[in-house]
């Protein structure tokens, strides 16, 4: 569990700076669009967490089959990106909360609880599986 955490924090970062940065940073290359920009966050996020859950979290429990169990995660991170993504997307354009702390709260905040509880659950009983 701490090195699945690890693994999170390391991703929580990525995910979250990189949407900041597309939205907000310099340029603001998507700054009106955080479902863009919050996709894009988790796909590179994704990247971080599958080397380290499969290399070091769940080293011992990972899958011969490395193709295989990279479906099986990309298709349970795909599940915990629709969670922050759909919550980011109801407090953005239902609720019209359009402020970047409100957008980073709904995506980072809520979004990222329940994808995580999503994420852990599938990774321990779907994805690394082989013992």
């Amino acid at each position: 569990m701490l090195k699945f955490g690890a693994v999170g924090g390391v991703a929580f970062v990525v995910d979250v700076g990189l949407m900041n940065l597309l939205r907000f940073g310099p340029g603001e290359v998507l700054g009106d669009k955080p479902l863009t920009a919050k996709v894009l966050s988790v796909v590179v996020a994704t990247l971080v967490s599958w080397l380290g859950n499969r290399y070091w979290a769940f080293a011992a429990s990972r899958r011969e089959e490395r193709g295989r169990e990279l479906v099986w995660f990309l298709l349970v991170n795909a599940g915990g990106m629709l969670l922050a993504v759909g919550t980011l997307g109801v407090s953005h354009y239902v609720l019209g909360f359009t402020s970047p702390l409100a957008d980073n709260i709904a995506a980072n905040g809520v979004g990222l609880v329940l994808g995580t509880l999503f994420r852990y659950f599938c990774y321990r009983h779907v994805v690394f599986t082989a013992r």
